[in-house]
């Protein structure tokens, strides 16, 4: 059975490269709050949609203080292409052994027209890092739509 997180949980800390092969922390956000999600592969209808629509909120996310951060199993080559060809206004980090995923309950069994399989959660956290660089989940979303739910986060969050 997956591990879930919810509001008020440690949240596991990572660090994972980016498209560029440069590795991100959840902890170099020290004192910042930031959007976590997790979504099974770049280039996917689904997928694109999701990054799509972060990037078109990104001003109102970061002028209410927030950073994004998409991650998947996708290599960092992979990452690169589909931040370039979608012009993702967010670091995109790659988890190809999914112990980030693991740690965050977004990955493990699901149903996928009506069959079980394992694979990506669809998932979204807001976490709040303190100063020490330590995360606390604020939000933690499963098995969220990919269309609409930036829209729905961004109703959820008051922005």
């Amino acid at each position: 059975m997956t591990t879930r997180l919810s509001a008020g949980d440690t949240a596991p800390d990572f660090t994972l490269p980016d498209a560029d092969g440069k590795e991100v922390s959840l902890s170099d956000f020290a004192g910042q709050r930031v959007i976590v999600y997790f979504y099974p592969a770049a280039m996917t209808p689904g997928c694109t949609t999701q990054a799509v629509d972060f990037t078109a909120a990104m001003d109102d996310l970061s002028a209410a203080g927030l950073h994004v951060l998409g991650i998947s199993p996708d290599a960092p080559a992979r990452l690169a292409e589909f931040r370039d060809q979608q012009s993702v206004a967010f670091p995109l980090l790659s988890d190809p052994d999914r112990a980030t995923l693991g740690a965050y309950g977004a990955y493990g069994e699901k149903l996928l027209y009506g069959k079980l399989v394992e694979g990506v959660i669809r998932s979204t956290f807001v976490v709040d890092v303190d100063r020490k660089g330590a995360g606390t989940v604020a939000v933690a979303q499963y098995n969220v739509r990919a269309a609409g739910h930036v829209a729905k986060l961004r109703r959820e969050l008051g922005l």
